[in-house]
């Protein structure tokens, strides 16, 4: 098993390929790995409770967890408090603490 940081700094609405991006986080969790999806830049706005980005919220679960970068929110004047379901706020150093624990890292 391999532990994947999946990095988002697209809007869905603004990239097509934002969707297959949280595909491929799904399926690599779907196979037994461990996903971080870290969200970053515009890619918060679909963390927002009652955002209309479907895919993103069924892919969280057990082995798939899915952070919101703090500081993106921020800029974006969302409150961490009202994220998705599933959804957490995070600080950038996950994203470091993972990379220096040897996690693979892919970039949109």
């Amino acid at each position: 098993m391999s532990q994947y940081i999946l990095i988002q700094s697209k809007s869905a609405w603004a990239s097509g390929g934002v969707a297959d991006f949280y595909a491929m986080a799904h399926q690599l969790a779907a196979a037994g790995h461990e996903v971080t999806l870290f969200l970053v830049q515009n890619g918060v706005l679909s963390a927002r409770a009652g955002a209309r980005d479907l895919h993103l919220s069924e892919i969280a679960g057990p082995r798939l967890r899915v952070l919101a970068d703090d500081f993106s929110l921020r800029e974006r004047a969302i409150d961490a408090e009202r994220l998705a379901p599933g959804i957490a706020a995070a600080a950038i150093g996950v994203v470091v603490d993972l990379l220096a624990a040897g996690a693979r890292s892919i970039w949109n």
